[in-house]
């Protein structure tokens, strides 16, 4: 088999990438409950103040702040109780020169009052209060538009959008968000070694149960796209070809797996015109890229790395997410050797501010993956990490 003669580096395939992608410009609008994990297509400026209006912030009594200046607990302030509103509802009487009017959370401030003074801060009698301490001006009270601003814009085009999102959008009174088009996924598996079900005798006969696909499926959905899978293809020079081509039309992004090296049947990354193929990421190192198509191992646990190492980006480049995968700060367990020249993709377990290599290897070991929740980037110019060395690690 011909080896790559020359590896472009990481760093200048990942660019070359990410210069060829261009964000699509299709949105849908979409209902709320719909709406988790989507990209927003527009930028979202609030129709209304929130709180609309003055409103309570504790349950009590509605009051001049002026009128309870003098109030202690050994000499309490006499206040008449002219009115009791429940949720919802707007008191029409006016706070006056030695009046309250009992509220709940929420209730909009009636007219004349200032302030809103706790429950447990006075004690009743009928319809007389006995205030026990004094409130200022404002005191409990949720001013109009001190969360939001009418005109203000909330949440920016490209967030992709959290539970606390949707429920902003809800109080401000959107029923419905207008989001970026999910990318049609193209996925194709090839090769003759690969049977979909468990057959025993198949397996006895060399053959291999393929699992990429529902990997790359999954690992779609959570990165913005939409997944389309074109089953498993022979390792057939026409029918790769036929499929591919297929895919190229129909999809925004196509993933092939299987054929991306220099072996007699390896077609795959003959029928694309390739900006890059073979790379220093290890594992992975045979990916290629051009066209939107993504040409990659066999392998799973290469597939994978090559998923989190380009894939997921265009995506999001795909959809203008803006989009920072989650890092933290770890110490090694142990340590961890590279090769100058390769950019190493490590499988690492973080718990409780350590990380932990894995000690299985290989672009086949399944295991490492599920027995892993991040990953160590060495970068092509280091020989590796010491134990107890600080480094970044990027959560899967």
């Amino acid at each position: 088999m011909r080896e790559f003669k020359k590896l472009t580096p990481y760093r200048d395939a990942f660019n070359m990438m990410m210069e060829d992608i261009k964000e699509l410009p299709d949105f849908e609008e979409i209902p709320l409950d719909e709406a988790l994990g989507r990209v927003l297509a527009e930028d979202v400026v609030s129709p209304i103040d929130l709180p609309p209006f003055n409103r309570a912030a504790v349950d009590g009594y509605a009051v001049r702040a002026e009128d309870t200046f003098q109030a202690r607990e050994y000499n309490p302030v006499e206040l008449e109780v002219i009115d009791e509103i429940t949720p919802g509802i707007e008191s029409k009487r006016e706070v006056t020169n030695g009046r309250a009017i009992m509220l709940m959370t929420g209730n909009k401030l009636p007219k004349g009052a200032n302030a809103v003074i706790m429950q447990e801060h006075v004690k009743r009698e009928r319809n007389r209060i006995y205030v026990l301490r004094p409130v200022a001006p404002g005191q409990n009270v949720a001013f109009k538009g001190e969360d939001v601003r009418k005109g203000e814009i909330i949440l920016e085009k490209g967030r992709i959008l959290k539970p606390q999102d949707v429920s902003m959008l809800k109080a401000l009174g959107f029923r419905s968000a207008k989001v970026k088009r999910k990318p049609r996924v193209g996925i194709i598996v090839t090769g003759d070694e690969l049977i979909e079900e468990f057959n025993e005798e198949a397996l006895e006969r060399g053959k291999i149960i393929e699992s990429n696909s529902v990997m790359l499926k999954g690992l779609v959905r959570q990165y913005f796209g939409e997944p389309h899978f074109y089953g498993i293809i022979s390792d057939d020079e026409t029918k790769i070809r036929e499929v591919l081509e297929r895919a190229k039309r129909e999809c925004d992004l196509v993933l092939i797996t299987g054929g991306s090296a220099f072996g007699e049947r390896d077609y795959a990354h003959r029928f694309v015109n390739l900006l890059f193929h073979g790379c220093t990421n290890k594992p992975g190192r045979p990916i290629g890229y051009g066209e939107r198509v993504f040409v990659m191992s066999g392998y799973p646990a290469a597939v994978f790395a090559q998923f989190h190492l380009y894939v997921k980006y265009a995506l999001a480049e795909l959809v203008g997410a803006n989009y920072e995968p989650g890092k933290v700060k770890a110490r090694l367990t142990s340590k961890v050797s590279s090769s100058l020249g390769r950019h190493e993709f490590v499988k690492v377990l973080y718990e409780d501010g350590k990380a932990t290599p894995l000690k299985k290897k290989g672009s086949g070991i399944i295991s490492a993956l599920i027995n892993s929740n991040a990953y160590l980037e060495i970068p092509e110019d280091s020989e590796g990490y010491r134990e107890g060395e600080e480094v970044w690690v990027t959560f899967y």
